[in-house]
C-alpha cells in the first residue's frame, strides 16, 4: 500500500513549516505517491508565484516530482470520484473538488492519503487517513 501526499503536506514542506524529508525518511517501508490533481494545484502554486520566490518553488516542485510517482487520473479513478461525489452529496458532507479526486484516487489503489486536512478526507468512507507529525 502507498501514501498519497496532500498538496497541504508537500506545500508545508516547501514553507518549512512541515520537515516532509524527515517524516517520509521515518517511514523507511512506504512508498509515497502524489495525485495528478495534486500536481495541477502544485504547479499553479508556481504559476502565481512572483519574482524569486517562483523560481525556488519551481525547483522545490521539480525535486518533489522527480521523487515520486505521480498517480494518473483514469477511467477507473472517474468512477470512484463519481461515487464518492454521490455520495458525500447525498450526505450532506460535499468536501472540495480536489480532495474529493485525491480521495478517490487514493481509494481506487487501496492508498492512504497523507495531509493536515483530515476533517475533509475522513469524509470519504473506506479511505485511511494520515496526518504527519
Amino acid at each position: 500500500m502507498a501514501i498519497i501526499l496532500d498538496a497541504d503536506v508537500v506545500i508545508r514542506g516547501e514553507k518549512g513549516t512541515f520537515d516532509l524529508k524527515r517524516w517520509t525518511a521515518s517511514r523507511p517501508n512506504e512508498r509515497f505517491e502524489i495525485a495528478a490533481i495534486t500536481v495541477a494545484e502544485l504547479w499553479h502554486g508556481v504559476e502565481r508565484a512572483i519574482g524569486s520566490h517562483k523560481a525556488k518553488r519551481h525547483d522545490y516542485l521539480r525535486a518533489i516530482l522527480e521523487l515520486l510517482p505521480i498517480i494518473p487520473y483514469t477511467e477507473q479513478t472517474a468512477y470512484q470520484h463519481a461515487r464518492i461525489w454521490a455520495e458525500l452529496e447525498a450526505s450532506g458532507r460535499m468536501i472540495g473538488f480536489y480532495d474529493l479526486i485525491v480521495g478517490a484516487t487514493a481509494v481506487e489503489r487501496g492508498s492512504e492519503v497523507a495531509t493536515f486536512n483530515k476533517r475533509h478526507f475522513s469524509q470519504i468512507r473506506g479511505l485511511s487517513v494520515i496526518e504527519p507529525a
